[in-house]
């Protein structure tokens, strides 16, 4: 799986009065693995859902790879796309939630092969042939035939995982993907993430794993209310960060 840019230009979105972003800018390149750091509430779940266009920003662009995500450039003006249209860029973007979101009435195996057949149109059994190999991945081989309520959850997340990789996308995006785990289960969720940063994969990792972030991130990203507050590779952001404000969330969470 190849990598993709990742550019994010003056994102703002507000819930309301509540101003969520304001005015965010981030460039991921292609095969690069960024973390993001924060406090609950400083917009780092809502970055996420902005660049897969599951939230419209107020203000402000992603692009991948130089196309657009949501929206097409007429002259100055942008228009947003119809929604099958963003549908098909959304397959470019694997999404992995905190809390699996995995189909309870189908199988593991099924939740794999049910996207790339019914939005991408392949052949069921060439993505059989890919989801069964992406379980081996993630080692749960022998699990295709099982249902998600008989899985631990970390069992569950590493299927999300491979459901993810199941459409071939550009950019992976993790929404802290350990904190609904029991302690026990997050090494394992980690490793599989750890993997598919080694294979070159470009992903945004929101998650409060300092260790992670040490041991896998090119940049990491400190947020708070709504803007970044400081970035740079962990080296710097972690063990010399120059903003008080990340000097404090690390005190407390190191």
């Amino acid at each position: 799986m190849s990598g993709a840019t990742i550019e994010v230009r003056g994102l703002h979105k507000s819930f309301g009065d509540h101003e969520v972003l304001r005015g965010v800018d981030l460039t991921v390149p292609a095969g690069t693995v960024t973390v993001v750091l924060g406090p609950s509430g400083s917009g780092k779940s809502t970055l996420l859902r902005l660049i897969n266009h599951l939230e419209k920003p107020a203000r402000g662009v992603v692009s991948i790879d130089g196309e657009l995500i949501g929206y097409r450039r007429s002259g100055d003006r942008l228009h947003e796309l119809r929604e099958r249209e963003v549908l098909r860029q959304r397959t470019r973007i694997g999404f992995v939630f905190q809390n699996f979101n995995l189909f309870p009435h189908l199988t593991v195996l099924e939740n794999l092969v049910e996207a790339p057949v019914s939005a991408l149109g392949r052949p069921r059994a060439a993505v059989r042939e890919l989801a069964l190999e992406l379980l081996g991945r993630v080692g749960l081989a022998d699990k295709a035939d099982e249902y998600p309520r008989r899985l631990s959850g970390g069992q569950q997340q590493r299927v999300a995982i491979a459901r993810a990789l199941a459409l071939e996308p550009k950019v992976l995006l993790f929404d802290e993907p350990t904190s609904a785990l029991d302690p026990e289960l997050v090494g394992e969720v980690l490793d599989v993430i750890k993997d598919l940063a080694r294979a070159g994969s470009t992903m945004v990792v929101v998650t409060h794993e300092i260790g992670f972030a040490r041991e896998v991130a090119d940049t990491v990203v400190f947020m708070d209310g709504g803007v970044v507050v400081e970035q740079g590779p962990p080296e710097q952001v972690l063990d010399r960060p120059e903003h008080p404000r990340t000097r404090a969330f690390l005190a407390k969470v190191l």
